[in-house]
């Protein structure tokens, strides 16, 4: 190490020289220098060598990150965490850094007018489309709202002067007036994580003063109407793509403040998410059939040969329905849930006795040390304390996640009930102090704790992916379900007779109610798992595929698909190295 430090480096962007001895990477690679003075790093852990690319380009060799350097699989789990967090840590420094940059320059010559004193221009819609110098028509597109503002006061331009060198007294008092306004008008605070929020003030500092908000009237007439216009035609923009890539058709069932029971039509597609209908069903006997008239009548609205997919729940009269929109639509694939489904087998495992126990335990815990002021109070007061009860993405999911974060408490609550404060309280001798005190210092406790979180992490995860709104979860199901089982007989060590009852319960709601072929072929021509070493191999899953390939409306060349799938295997037996 010390060679390396006092032989000349190559520079660049990341220097070694820049960053020294200091650099962590740096106890983890030997250094030598060939005949062109160019470095050589070899790892210490797989002993493989690298030329030049510096220290930090090490560091993703280490991490594991692959497209800068080849990865290290022999690399400790410790250290691989360690590089990735300083890797996040050093990208979100040069972000800042940028945004710092950019903050600081090119000021003058937007606020140069202003300066000078000129008079701004005035707010106005851009020009309609018309035949420029050479003869080209310009683009037509959607117009957005923030090309009718003045272009310093778009989200992402810079400040004015005037903005610049406002006194902080001058904005403390507009935005007091916002959160006055806010508050006297009961406004929720998180609205002001909305996207209309800033360019709605960046539209006010663009008129200027004098500026006045909108009435009554004109709100709940006018500018509605405006508004309905807007997301009508929005909706439009997503029908043009139904028919080009399919879509997704949900029902969404739920019972509101009045008690009356809905059913919300939703419909997806990589376009977009759009909200067709809302049925109220309080009043309907939601029997197979009625239930099948009402999707059928959606159905033809959307276009039965652009939906691919239907959503219901997992009730017995919409499974009932499902199956009668696959005789009358041939081109269309029934599936409950995956959300629901998911909650019902972590109802069913929170159900199994020594679960149902273990969480009754920790419910006691946690309500003695809510229903004590003075021993919470002593809680908060510790280091990196956060509470216990946190909501989860389902009731049942909640009891799961309630086991999580006891566990994470458990430092906090053992040093709670052997401390002086508690043991010399009186509410320490009662009844339900000894239980809590006797559960808190049982060891066999949070072995079943640590134990029952591991055990459902994976359907957790699966819970809040299929759950989420980011990115579509058909593809992940098959392979977070089998994720799943494979953990449960891991934490079991393969023992079937510990297993059985846990994985049972996954068999029965993932084999007799969620699987579908579409599960199985999005698992398939997923690259992520399909290009993966844990890829699981199965018949059934190309079966799946090729059922899929029999539908003329899915698939009208069911050859040249083949082919397809041919060359998409072929890739991968080149990426494993079996074809040369």
């Amino acid at each position: 190490m010390e060679q390396s430090q006092s032989n000349p480096q190559p520079q660049d962007s990341q220097t070694d020289s820049s960053r020294g001895k200091s650099d962590p990477a740096w106890q983890y690679f030997t250094v030598k220098y060939d005949k062109n003075n160019k470095a050589q790093y070899t790892c210490i852990f797989c002993l493989n060598t690298y030329n030049g690319g510096g220290i930090y380009r090490m560091k993703y060799h280490l991490a594991k990150i692959p497209g800068q350097i080849k990865i290290c699989n022999k690399v400790t789990e410790d250290v691989e965490l360690q590089f990735k967090r300083l890797l996040e840590e050093n990208k979100k420094n040069k972000a800042e850094k940028r945004k710092y940059t950019a903050d600081c320059y090119d000021v003058e010559s937007e606020t140069q007018a202003e300066e000078e004193g000129e008079a701004p221009n005035p707010v106005q819609p851009p020009a309609p489309a018309t035949m420029g110098d050479k003869g080209k028509r310009r683009a037509i597109a959607a117009t957005p709202i923030g090309s009718y503002f003045k272009e310093r006061t778009t989200p992402g331009s810079q400040p004015a002067l005037k903005s610049v060198l406002a006194s902080k007294q001058v904005k403390h008092k507009v935005k007091l007036g916002l959160a006055r306004w806010i508050i006297d008008a009961r406004i929720p605070f998180n609205a002001i994580q909305s996207p209309y929020f800033q360019p709605a003030l960046d539209g006010v500092a663009a008129i200027g003063p004098g500026f006045k908000g909108p009435s009554y009237d004109e709100m709940r007439v006018h500018l509605l109407a405006d508004l309905k216009k807007e997301c009508q035609l929005l909706v439009e923009g997503y029908r043009s793509s139904w028919k080009r890539t399919g879509c997704t058709l949900m029902a969404d069932g739920w019972t509101d403040q009045r008690q009356r029971t809905l059913i919300n039509f939703l419909v997806y597609c990589p376009a977009g998410m759009s909200f067709v209908k809302s049925v109220d069903a309080s009043d309907m006997i939601k029997t197979a059939d009625t239930l099948f008239k009402l999707f059928a009548e959606v159905i033809e609205w959307v276009g039965s040969s652009n939906i691919v997919h239907v959503v219901t729940d997992n009730a017995a009269n919409y499974v009932s329905t499902g199956k009668l929109i696959q005789e009358k639509y041939p081109n269309i694939f029934w599936s409950p849930c995956a959300a629901h489904c998911i909650n019902l087998i972590l109802k069913d495992i929170a159900s199994l006795p020594h679960i149902a126990d273990l969480a009754s335990r920790a419910s006691k815990v946690t309500i003695f040390v809510y229903n004590h002021m003075i021993f919470l109070s002593w809680l908060r007061k510790r280091k990196e304390w956060k509470e216990i009860v946190r909501p989860g993405v389902t009731r049942f999911a909640t009891v799961f996640i309630t086991l999580k974060s006891i566990y994470d408490h458990k430092e906090h609550l053992q040093a709670l009930v052997v401390d002086k404060y508690f043991t010399s309280h009186k509410l320490s001798k009662s009844v339900n102090g000894k239980m809590v005190s006797s559960i808190i210092l049982d060891s066999k406790f949070w072995e079943d704790c640590f134990t029952t979180v591991m055990l459902v992490g994976p359907l957790i995860k699966l819970l809040r992916l299929v759950d989420a709104d980011e990115k579509p979860s058909l593809g992940i199901v098959y392979a977070g379900m089998q994720r799943a089982k494979l953990n449960i007989k891991t934490m079991f060590r393969n023992r079937k007779s510990a297993y059985t009852p846990h994985t049972s319960i996954l068999k029965m709601w993932w084999d007799k109610h969620l699987k579908r072929d579409l599960h199985a072929a999005a698992y398939f021509l997923n690259p992520d798992y399909f290009y993966s070493e844990g890829f699981v191999e199965k018949a059934n899953i190309l079966r799946s595929l090729l059922d899929l390939f029999d539908i003329e409306t899915l698939c009208d060349d069911s050859v040249a698909a083949m082919q397809e799938i041919q060359l998409y295997q072929i890739e991968k037996e080149v990426l494993e190295g079996k074809v040369h």
